[in-house]
């Protein structure tokens, strides 16, 4: 991770802070620590937004929304990509030409636009590369 920035998606920030997710949450904790130190991390209002509603509502034990808030708040310190009509349309063409989701899409269009050259996702093609962002899944070989 030195020199290059790196884009994660919700689900890494998500590991990060939800300690039922057992070797997840370690790895994905490292990750982190790693990106705080760097000042190389790289995130969207999207990934805020999701990471948001699943910490408060989806994951197995809940946080409360202030803390949410607070967490949110410190991880706007990164650089934070806004998700904006240009990106929408970006976004619509990277679906159509690699099939992914529409959000999945926005999420590879956040890489993009925030000059990443690596994008770690569970949810994306390990080892693709697209318009030079390499997709990584971190937890590959882990036990789930």
């Amino acid at each position: 991770m030195k020199g290059d920035k790196v884009f994660l998606d919700t689900n890494l920030i998500i590991y990060a802070y939800d300690v039922f997710a057992g070797e997840n949450h370690e790895i994905a904790v490292k990750i982190i620590e790693d990106l705080w130190n760097s000042g190389l991390g790289v995130i969207s209002t999207q990934v805020l937004h999701e990471f948001f509603v699943a910490v408060t509502k989806k994951i197995p034990n809940p946080m409360d929304s202030k803390t949410a808030k607070e967490i949110v708040s410190d991880l706007l310190k990164w650089d934070v990509v806004i998700n904006d009509g240009e990106g929408l349309l970006e976004a619509i063409e990277i679906h159509l030409r690699y099939k992914y989701s529409f959000w999945d899409s926005m999420i590879i269009e956040s890489a993009l636009r925030g000059n990443a050259s690596l994008l770690l996702s569970e949810d994306l093609s390990d080892g693709q590369i697209i318009s030079g962002v390499k997709i990584k899944n971190p937890f590959l070989g882990t036990s789930r």
